[in-house]
Protein backbone atom coordinates (compact mmCIF):
# COMPACT_ATOMS: atom_id res chain seq x y z
CA UNK A 1 0.00 0.00 0.00
CA UNK A 2 1.18 3.53 -0.84
CA UNK A 3 1.23 5.10 2.65
CA UNK A 4 1.69 8.63 1.31
CA UNK A 5 -1.36 8.26 -0.94
CA UNK A 6 -3.35 6.73 1.92
CA UNK A 7 -2.56 9.64 4.26
CA UNK A 8 -3.39 12.17 1.53
CA UNK A 9 -6.72 10.48 0.86
CA UNK A 10 -7.63 10.34 4.57
CA UNK A 11 -6.75 14.02 5.09
CA UNK A 12 -8.89 15.12 2.14
CA UNK A 13 -11.71 12.85 3.27
CA UNK A 14 -11.76 14.22 6.81
CA UNK A 15 -11.46 17.77 5.49
CA UNK A 16 -14.46 17.15 3.21
CA UNK A 17 -16.55 15.78 6.09
CA UNK A 18 -15.76 18.81 8.25
CA UNK A 19 -16.46 21.34 5.48
CA UNK A 20 -19.77 19.82 4.39
CA UNK A 21 -20.84 19.27 8.00
CA UNK A 22 -20.01 22.86 8.87
CA UNK A 23 -21.85 24.28 5.86
CA UNK A 24 -24.98 22.36 6.87
CA UNK A 25 -25.02 22.24 10.67
CA UNK A 26 -23.83 25.78 11.43
CA UNK A 27 -26.56 27.53 9.36
CA UNK A 28 -29.13 25.06 10.73
CA UNK A 29 -27.93 25.95 14.23
CA UNK A 30 -28.83 22.47 15.37
CA UNK A 31 -27.31 19.00 15.50
CA UNK A 32 -30.86 17.67 15.04
CA UNK A 33 -30.88 18.55 11.34
CA UNK A 34 -31.52 14.93 10.37
CA UNK A 35 -31.60 15.64 6.62
CA UNK A 36 -28.04 16.88 6.88
CA UNK A 37 -26.87 13.76 8.71
CA UNK A 38 -28.74 11.56 6.22
CA UNK A 39 -27.01 13.24 3.28
CA UNK A 40 -23.59 13.03 4.90
CA UNK A 41 -24.10 9.32 5.52
CA UNK A 42 -25.21 8.72 1.92
CA UNK A 43 -22.25 10.70 0.61
CA UNK A 44 -19.33 9.82 2.83
CA UNK A 45 -19.91 6.15 3.69
CA UNK A 46 -19.88 5.00 0.02
CA UNK A 47 -17.06 7.46 -0.66
CA UNK A 48 -14.96 5.81 2.05
CA UNK A 49 -15.68 2.35 0.65
CA UNK A 50 -14.91 3.48 -2.92
CA UNK A 51 -11.65 5.04 -1.72
CA UNK A 52 -10.55 1.80 -0.08
CA UNK A 53 -11.39 -0.17 -3.25
CA UNK A 54 -9.43 2.26 -5.43
CA UNK A 55 -6.52 2.22 -2.99
CA UNK A 56 -6.30 -1.56 -3.37
CA UNK A 57 -7.27 -2.09 -7.01
CA UNK A 58 -6.35 1.13 -8.81
CA UNK A 59 -4.20 3.50 -6.72
CA UNK A 60 -3.14 5.42 -9.83
CA UNK A 61 -6.74 6.41 -10.58
CA UNK A 62 -7.21 7.46 -6.95
CA UNK A 63 -4.05 9.57 -7.21
CA UNK A 64 -5.37 11.27 -10.35
CA UNK A 65 -8.70 12.01 -8.67
CA UNK A 66 -6.98 13.51 -5.62
CA UNK A 67 -4.25 15.53 -7.30
CA UNK A 68 -6.14 17.00 -10.25
CA UNK A 69 -5.47 20.65 -11.04
CA UNK A 70 -7.42 22.17 -13.90
CA UNK A 71 -5.23 23.77 -16.57
CA UNK A 72 -7.93 25.24 -18.82
CA UNK A 73 -8.87 28.79 -17.75
CA UNK A 74 -12.43 28.24 -18.91
CA UNK A 75 -12.70 25.16 -16.73
CA UNK A 76 -11.33 26.99 -13.71
CA UNK A 77 -14.37 29.28 -13.96
CA UNK A 78 -16.64 26.24 -14.24
CA UNK A 79 -15.15 24.80 -11.04
CA UNK A 80 -15.45 28.17 -9.30
CA UNK A 81 -19.16 28.48 -10.10
CA UNK A 82 -19.73 24.85 -9.09
CA UNK A 83 -18.06 25.50 -5.74
CA UNK A 84 -20.15 28.62 -5.15
CA UNK A 85 -23.28 26.66 -6.03
CA UNK A 86 -22.51 24.04 -3.38
CA UNK A 87 -21.63 26.58 -0.69
CA UNK A 88 -24.75 28.68 -1.24
CA UNK A 89 -26.99 25.63 -1.68
CA UNK A 90 -25.79 23.98 1.55
CA UNK A 91 -26.07 27.18 3.59
CA UNK A 92 -29.59 27.85 2.28
CA UNK A 93 -30.60 24.27 3.13
CA UNK A 94 -29.38 24.73 6.70
CA UNK A 95 -31.18 28.05 7.00
CA UNK A 96 -34.33 26.48 5.55
CA UNK A 97 -34.26 23.94 8.38
CA UNK A 98 -33.62 26.63 11.00
CA UNK A 99 -36.39 28.99 9.90
CA UNK A 100 -38.81 26.37 8.48
CA UNK A 101 -39.28 28.31 5.26
CA UNK A 102 -40.60 25.44 3.12
CA UNK A 103 -40.92 21.92 4.53
CA UNK A 104 -40.90 18.96 2.14
CA UNK A 105 -42.72 15.62 2.60
CA UNK A 106 -40.51 12.79 3.85
CA UNK A 107 -41.48 10.66 0.84
CA UNK A 108 -39.59 13.08 -1.44
CA UNK A 109 -36.53 12.79 0.80
CA UNK A 110 -36.74 8.97 0.69
CA UNK A 111 -37.16 8.79 -3.10
CA UNK A 112 -34.32 11.28 -3.58
CA UNK A 113 -32.09 9.19 -1.30
CA UNK A 114 -32.74 6.09 -3.42
CA UNK A 115 -31.99 8.02 -6.63
CA UNK A 116 -28.80 9.34 -5.03
CA UNK A 117 -27.63 5.79 -4.29
CA UNK A 118 -28.46 4.71 -7.86
CA UNK A 119 -26.47 7.66 -9.21
CA UNK A 120 -23.56 6.73 -6.93
CA UNK A 121 -23.60 3.18 -8.33
CA UNK A 122 -23.60 4.55 -11.89
CA UNK A 123 -20.66 6.78 -10.99
CA UNK A 124 -18.75 3.81 -9.60
CA UNK A 125 -19.47 1.85 -12.79
CA UNK A 126 -18.07 4.71 -14.88
CA UNK A 127 -14.87 4.62 -12.81
CA UNK A 128 -14.66 0.88 -13.40
CA UNK A 129 -15.18 1.21 -17.16
CA UNK A 130 -12.83 4.11 -17.76
CA UNK A 131 -9.49 4.07 -15.95
CA UNK A 132 -8.43 7.22 -17.81
CA UNK A 133 -10.93 9.33 -15.89
CA UNK A 134 -9.47 12.50 -14.46
CA UNK A 135 -11.02 15.48 -12.72
CA UNK A 136 -9.35 17.70 -15.30
CA UNK A 137 -9.80 17.97 -19.05
CA UNK A 138 -6.76 16.24 -20.50
CA UNK A 139 -5.72 13.44 -22.84
CA UNK A 140 -3.39 11.00 -21.12
CA UNK A 141 -0.59 8.91 -22.54
CA UNK A 142 -1.88 5.81 -24.41
CA UNK A 143 -5.48 6.89 -23.78
CA UNK A 144 -8.07 5.18 -25.96
CA UNK A 145 -11.70 5.92 -26.71
CA UNK A 146 -14.06 3.91 -24.49
CA UNK A 147 -17.22 3.03 -26.42
CA UNK A 148 -18.67 0.10 -24.49
CA UNK A 149 -20.92 -0.19 -21.44
CA UNK A 150 -22.37 3.13 -20.34
CA UNK A 151 -20.11 4.85 -22.89
CA UNK A 152 -22.05 3.03 -25.60
CA UNK A 153 -25.22 4.82 -24.45
CA UNK A 154 -24.02 8.38 -23.84
CA UNK A 155 -20.63 10.04 -24.36
CA UNK A 156 -20.42 11.46 -20.85
CA UNK A 157 -21.96 8.97 -18.40
CA UNK A 158 -19.95 10.46 -15.52
CA UNK A 159 -21.70 13.80 -15.99
CA UNK A 160 -25.04 12.03 -16.30
CA UNK A 161 -24.41 10.40 -12.92
CA UNK A 162 -23.26 13.64 -11.29
CA UNK A 163 -26.28 15.58 -12.55
CA UNK A 164 -28.56 13.01 -10.92
CA UNK A 165 -26.40 13.05 -7.80
CA UNK A 166 -26.35 16.80 -7.43
CA UNK A 167 -30.02 17.42 -8.23
CA UNK A 168 -31.08 14.93 -5.55
CA UNK A 169 -28.83 16.50 -2.88
CA UNK A 170 -31.05 19.53 -2.10
CA UNK A 171 -34.13 17.29 -2.00
CA UNK A 172 -32.43 14.98 0.50
CA UNK A 173 -31.61 18.10 2.50
CA UNK A 174 -35.29 19.05 2.40
CA UNK A 175 -34.88 22.37 0.62
CA UNK A 176 -36.72 23.25 -2.58
CA UNK A 177 -34.92 26.63 -2.56
CA UNK A 178 -31.56 24.84 -2.67
CA UNK A 179 -32.91 22.67 -5.49
CA UNK A 180 -33.54 25.81 -7.54
CA UNK A 181 -29.96 26.91 -6.84
CA UNK A 182 -28.61 23.50 -7.90
CA UNK A 183 -30.42 23.76 -11.24
CA UNK A 184 -27.46 25.82 -12.38
CA UNK A 185 -25.37 22.64 -12.41
CA UNK A 186 -26.64 21.20 -15.75
CA UNK A 187 -25.86 24.58 -17.32
CA UNK A 188 -22.34 24.52 -15.86
CA UNK A 189 -21.82 20.95 -17.07
CA UNK A 190 -23.06 21.85 -20.55
CA UNK A 191 -20.30 24.45 -20.79
CA UNK A 192 -17.69 22.01 -19.48
CA UNK A 193 -18.74 19.32 -21.96
CA UNK A 194 -18.48 21.75 -24.89
CA UNK A 195 -14.90 22.61 -23.97
CA UNK A 196 -14.01 18.99 -23.16
CA UNK A 197 -15.22 17.68 -26.51
CA UNK A 198 -13.22 20.34 -28.35
CA UNK A 199 -10.07 19.11 -26.57
CA UNK A 200 -10.87 15.43 -27.14
CA UNK A 201 -11.59 15.90 -30.85
CA UNK A 202 -8.23 17.60 -31.31
CA UNK A 203 -6.08 15.30 -29.18
CA UNK A 204 -7.75 11.88 -28.84
CA UNK A 205 -7.60 9.59 -31.86
CA UNK A 206 -10.98 8.16 -32.82
CA UNK A 207 -13.09 10.59 -30.80
CA UNK A 208 -14.70 12.19 -33.86
CA UNK A 209 -15.81 8.75 -35.06
CA UNK A 210 -17.07 7.97 -31.55
CA UNK A 211 -19.25 11.11 -31.61
CA UNK A 212 -20.90 9.86 -34.79
CA UNK A 213 -21.49 6.44 -33.24
CA UNK A 214 -22.85 7.67 -29.88
CA UNK A 215 -25.00 10.70 -30.61
CA UNK A 216 -26.17 11.69 -27.13
CA UNK A 217 -23.93 13.47 -24.63
CA UNK A 218 -25.66 12.93 -21.28
CA UNK A 219 -29.30 11.83 -21.54
CA UNK A 220 -30.38 9.26 -24.17
CA UNK A 221 -32.79 10.68 -26.79
CA UNK A 222 -32.73 14.10 -25.04
CA UNK A 223 -29.23 15.60 -24.81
Amino acid sequence: MDIKLFIQAIIKYVFGVLIVGGLLIIPANSFEYWNGWLFMGLLFIPMFIAGIVLMIKNPELLRKRLNAKEQENEQKLVLLFSGLMFIVGFIVAGLNYKYKWIEMPNIIVIISSILFIIAYILYAEVLRENTYLSRTIEVQENQKVIDTGLYGIVRHPMYAATILLFLTIPLILGSIISFIIFLIYPIIIGKRIKNEEEVLEKELNGYSEYKKKVKYKVIPFVW
